[in-house]
């Protein structure tokens, strides 16, 4: 953490940025969230193959449920293997934010130090610890205050409130636009769903009222951290949506058009039913006349089978 921090410090004071104001430390706190999420992208893209491997399973869930529910033992071995067989991690989900908590409390601890009685961190120097933790934003805000800290500083009340209005935002949005645009009808019920209902109602309360008791740079930390997930979450679903979805459908429609502006045409996949097969008719064979029994003969009069007759009356 104190390594990257100060590379981006150094980097950005080399530029001509003022080594000892607020806005160096915050730009190195913004890069410092740059490279983390940089680094969690092969997590993300797994979070992302999880949800989708989630969404499509749903039906075979509910299948699940209805067959199992009286036995909630064996539906949660059938659940676990219908996971494992479709390669599903039900808690992939949670991974990038998992691992980003520690992180986060990293920085808080590092920032509250450094600001106390300059504590040196890691690579983090006396001296620079002073500088991180007395840094003013616009020369006026200390950026180690928050909103019920604030030192006296309307400003930064205002300011912090505005980032965590900001850090509560984006992730109300981002959780919405992954239900909204990204999962199927059928999976907007069940247990996936009420945990997808779950996040997004309760994650931005958590971060609302925690953040008020968060410094202004770790405040910057998680709204750049969270403005970067809700830009790769919609790059993924513009560009690669789950089937059947909103955005599965509105891919297809801008596809359309695009090939229309080209003056080509759209490549449909159309399934044709398989031909029904053809069967050689034979011709239907004459029924020859059955022979009757002289029982017969004698209950019908005596008459046998009719037979054609010439002109002539003699029998063909």
């Amino acid at each position: 953490m104190s390594a990257v921090l100060i590379a981006w410090h150094k980097l950005l004071s080399a530029i001509g940025l003022d080594p000892n104001g607020g806005a160096v430390w915050i730009l190195s706190i913004v890069g410092l969230t740059l490279v983390i999420r940089a680094a969690l992208i092969p997590l993300f893209v797994k979070q992302i193959k999880s949800s989708r491997n989630m969404q499509l399973i749903q039906p075979k869930v509910k299948e699940l449920q209805k067959k199992y529910g009286h036995d909630r033992e064996r539906l949660a071995q059938e659940t676990m293997k219908l996971y494992k067989e479709s390669g599903t991690n039900p808690f992939a989900s949670c991974l990038p934010i998992l691992l980003q908590m520690p992180i986060f409390f990293t920085l808080f601890h590092l920032l509250n130090e450094a600001a106390k009685d300059g504590t040196p961190h890691g690579l983090l120097t006396e001296d620079l610890a002073q500088n991180f933790g007395q840094s003013e934003l616009f020369g006026t805000l200390p950026i180690s205050n928050t909103f019920i800290n604030s030192g006296g500083h309307v400003g930064v009340m205002v300011l912090a409130a505005i980032l965590v209005v900001a850090m509560t935002a984006t992730t109300f949005l981002t959780q919405r636009q992954l239900m909204s645009k990204n999962m199927p009808a059928d999976a907007l019920s069940g247990p996936y769903a009420q945990q997808q209902k779950l996040l997004l109602y309760v994650l931005p309360v958590v971060f609302a009222v925690g953040g008020i008791a968060f410094p202004i740079g770790v405040l910057f930390y998680w709204t750049t951290s969270n403005l970067w997930t809700m830009g790769q979450q919609f790059y993924v679903i513009r560009n690669n949506p789950a089937p059947g979805t909103p955005a599965f459908a509105a891919k297809q429609e801008r596809d359309k058009a695009r090939a229309e502006r080209k003056g080509g045409t759209v490549e449909t996949t159309v399934v044709e039913a398989d031909p029904e097969p053809t069967t050689e008719r034979r011709p239907t064979q004459r029924q020859q006349p059955r022979k009757q029994t002289r029982q017969q003969r004698r209950s019908s009069g005596g008459q046998g089978p009719a037979r054609g007759k010439t002109e002539g009356g003699k029998q063909k």
